[in-house]
């Protein structure tokens, strides 16, 4: 492990707002988010606008070619709901299709290695993916605004192309072997045969016209129109079993939260197949054994880590394994009523499958490696069976009926950590959301040892290493220990909110609302050193 690779500290100040804020993992998405808010929409229309926005800016993340969940406070309503667009495997899949190979590695889930790598690279590990028709069921039920409205700063930003700054040029040459390997990824993302050097706009073939045609046409042509068609067509000549049919069967769903308690406040995950019950299971411990006359520190750390590590064993124990690896997008959102939303979507992998289809430009998932591909287990590969278990892990925290932050993370088995985490230093320790967002972190899963993040102090690490087998390591843009969180806050009692994101992911920001221009999302590195 690194424990003192790079010399520097690094840190984002909160941004805050009198009105609402979009913390995402990109601070152009965030920009379409606060622009949907200052066009008169609500949370939710700048959580839908964010995450289309997210398809241009970042899409080695997740995209319409993806899944996940929402989780929704409704401040009129005083209730919390969520949106599971969990990704399912088509009616016609066949485990012949996926032959298992002792020779090749395991897959991200656990799960044994099949031949070429069939359930993790290309057409046969694509899932239906469920992100169009969860986003627009959210605008549509809970939204303020008209679905193209919502959609146009991602068309905006489509037309201009993907910003190429380093931290682009690092995520497609961490995946350009297998990129290359699909003809229209190659062409799009190595466009000279290698990644692209930082300082130009890539063009994202189709994406543009797919995202105006769903905004002049409506979302239901994703799964049931013109954009169904290209994408069943593009997707069988591939090689995949997704069809027309399986793709007009395909529903989000409207979902009760999992809720929990701490520090007198209530927590709203979402739901039994996400990582609401580890983080659940891990603040009862915490609030069990956590002693709050005992200053923050070792204690503090021990007592998290001794919480995280029993979730994680408990968690094994009922499922069989733990998602190990994975790269995902969250945001979070507060608007001026108290409206908040945590929003995690995902395409698995980075750049998922590595397939951009031709006719519509989106990169597609490689969720069918959830699943075993031997016969015979509870999670082996059936037609029509939906992901029943993933680490997102998108929470909002609700006080005496008022929503008080919402916060999630990417990272696949440390998303959990990141978030109990952070959690608890806002409701065990009152701290700041830019406080709680900046400190060192700890990341404890059920292994052996604990990772722990040297900035907590030589002192903390001593004791922690009498306690625990410790691997030092910073908080580095890469390779990510520690989670990418996105968070925002509402004070009650003075309804300022607040918002802020990772501090060592370079485009991670928050955006208070505002207007979005294109002027305003130049190419730029976010980072914010820290004395």
């Amino acid at each position: 492990m690194n424990r003192n690779v790079e010399q520097w500290h690094v840190g984002k100040n909160a941004v805050s707002s009198e009105r609402g804020v979009v913390a995402a993992q990109n601070w152009m998405a965030a920009a379409a988010g606060a622009d949907a808010m200052a066009k008169g929409g609500n949370a939710i229309d700048a959580a839908v606008a964010c995450a289309f926005a997210l398809n241009v800016v970042e899409p080695w993340m997740c995209g319409m070619g993806g899944s996940g969940y929402a989780v929704i406070w409704l401040a009129q309503e005083k209730r919390a709901t969520v949106i599971d667009f969990q990704g399912v495997l088509p009616n016609s899949i066949e485990l012949s299709d996926y032959p298992l190979d002792p020779e090749v590695p395991e897959s991200i889930m656990g799960f044994p290695g099949v031949v070429d790598q069939a359930n993790v690279i290309g057409y046969r590990s694509i899932t239906i993916p469920g992100a169009v028709s969860g986003l627009s069921l959210a605008q549509k039920h809970f939204g303020r605004l008209s679905f193209d409205r919502i959609l146009s700063s991602a068309i905006t930003l489509a037309d201009r192309g993907l910003p190429v700054d380093w931290y682009a040029t690092l995520q497609i040459a961490l995946e350009s072997e297998d990129l290359l390997k699909f003809t229209t990824s190659a062409s799009t993302y190595l466009p000279a045969g290698a990644p692209p050097k930082p300082e130009q706009y890539l063009a994202l073939g189709n994406l543009a016209k797919t995202l105006k045609y769903l905004s002049d046409n409506g979302p239901d042509e994703f799964y049931s129109g013109r954009i169904a068609e290209l994408l069943a067509k593009d997707l069988q000549a591939g090689g995949s079993r997704i069809t027309a049919e399986d793709l007009s069967g395909y529903s989000a769903k409207i979902i009760d939260p999992l809720v929990g308690e701490h520090r007198e406040s209530v927590l709203y995950t979402a739901g039994k197949t996400s990582g609401g019950s580890r983080l659940h299971d891990s603040l009862e411990y915490v609030a069990k054994h956590l002693d709050l006359d005992e200053p923050f520190g070792a204690h503090t750390y021990e007592v998290y880590a001794k919480a995280l590590n029993q979730a994680f064993r408990a968690h094994k124990n009922r499922l069989g394994r733990v998602d190990r690896v994975g790269c995902t997008s969250h945001m979070s959102v507060v608007d001026s009523d108290g409206n908040m939303v945590a929003l995690t979507y995902t395409l698995l992998n980075r750049f998922g499958s590595k397939v951009m289809l031709p006719s519509t430009g989106m990169i597609m998932n490689n969720a069918a490696s959830y699943f075993d591909p031997r016969p015979g287990f509870p999670a082996t590969m059936a037609g029509g069976k939906r992901i029943n278990s993933s680490n997102m892990c998108p929470t909002i925290c609700v006080k005496d009926n008022e929503a008080l932050f919402s916060i999630g993370a990417s990272g696949a088995n440390h998303i959990v950590p990141c978030t109990m985490q952070i959690a608890g230093f806002l409701l065990d320790y009152n701290f700041s959301l830019e406080k709680a967002l900046n400190l060192p972190r700890i990341d404890a899963s059920g292994r052996d040892a604990i990772c722990v993040d040297p900035d907590v102090g030589e002192n903390i690490l001593e004791k922690l290493g009498n306690i625990f087998n410790i691997e030092a390591a910073q908080n580095l843009v890469f390779p990510k220990l520690y989670a990418c969180p996105s968070a925002v806050y509402r004070d009650v009692k003075t309804s300022q909110t607040f918002g802020c994101s990772d501090k060592s992911n370079p485009a991670a920001g928050a955006v208070a609302e505002a207007e979005f221009t294109i002027e305003k999302t130049a190419i730029a590195s976010s980072f914010s050193p820290r004395a």
